[in-house]
């Protein structure tokens, strides 16, 4: 996986169940986009509200509806759930499995570690690590990653810190390795990528996939002017992330004619005020 990736939100129709048709719309729209790649069932599309069988459905859609790299959240809190999920992934159609730290009862590196390797070992797609401490309260060390980067079958890793340091040693720590560092926290995609990132996967991109992929296309060429760009989107980043959160993103694409309907309970619609307020930020973004 590299360049831009979704993760994207889970529609839902008014009878609370998963909305494909709308998935399947939001798919097009993001790859004409130019989004690089998809990441369903992960934090932004909701997962620990999906049951086992909507995952699996909803990485059959996404899978079924586009030609580009499908990266499943696959994660559980036990490590038999975790690999159930990973396989159903698989035939489903996905090409990866994105699988968060276990957090419930606390681990340590050594215990994720081998966790870690023996879903590996297991797996009948490539692992990519998924460490958010905002969820989990247990960020993924770099010297952990360094020592699972080596195995053939973990592919790569989406840190979500928001943390420059932690982008840097993990790129440092496993530049020997055929192994992906990508980025989750938008507010910082371009200067990751200054420090060797191979892409991000952003929840800012549900709401201005363009600009995310501008960002990264920039990069190529001009890191002054993706940097720039990446300025633009921060006040957003941090609006839909830090505050709103999965309601605020609904609402977002809400307001770009894109209906994915309500978030699932216990999660509730912003109210109208917030909505006023969330919109006004995206078109600061989009006009600058």
């Amino acid at each position: 996986m590299h360049g831009t990736g979704v993760p994207l939100v889970t529609p839902i129709a008014d009878d609370g169940r998963v909305d494909h048709e709308r998935l399947e719309a939001l798919v097009d729209w993001f790859a004409s986009a130019g989004i690089d790649f998809f990441v369903p069932c992960g934090s932004t599309g909701e997962a620990p509200l999906l049951t086992a069988d909507e995952r699996t459905q909803v990485v059959e859609t996404v899978a079924g509806a586009t030609e580009k790299p499908v990266l499943a959240g696959t994660g559980h809190e036990g490590y038999e759930p975790t690999l159930e999920a990973t396989e159903d992934a698989a035939t489903a159609g996905a090409d990866a499995a994105l699988v968060v730290t276990p957090s419930y009862y606390g681990s340590d590196d050594a215990a994720l570690g081998r966790y870690y390797r023996d879903l590996a070992e297991e797996s009948p797609i490539p692992i990519y690590l998924y460490s958010v401490p905002k969820f989990t309260d247990y960020p993924l060390s770099p010297r952990l990653v360094e020592s699972l980067a080596t195995h053939e079958n973990i592919a790569g890793i989406k840190d979500s810190s928001g943390s420059l340091e932690s982008i840097q040693r993990l790129v440092r720590f496993t530049a020997d390795a055929d192994f992906s560092v990508l980025v989750g926290h938008g507010s910082v995609y371009a200067h990751a990528l200054d420090a060797g990132a191979d892409g991000g996967v952003l929840a800012v991109a549900n709401a201005v996939p363009d600009l995310a992929s501008e960002i990264f296309e920039t990069h190529r060429n001009d890191d002054d002017a993706a940097r720039d760009l990446n300025a633009d989107i921060v006040e957003l980043n941090r609006t839909l992330t830090a505050r709103y959160g999965v309601p605020g993103i609904k609402a977002v694409l809400a307001y770009r004619g894109l209906e994915v309907g309500p978030p699932r309970r216990p999660l509730e619609p912003v109210n109208e005020d917030v909505a006023d307020e969330i919109t006004a930020v995206l078109q600061d973004a989009l006009d600058a």
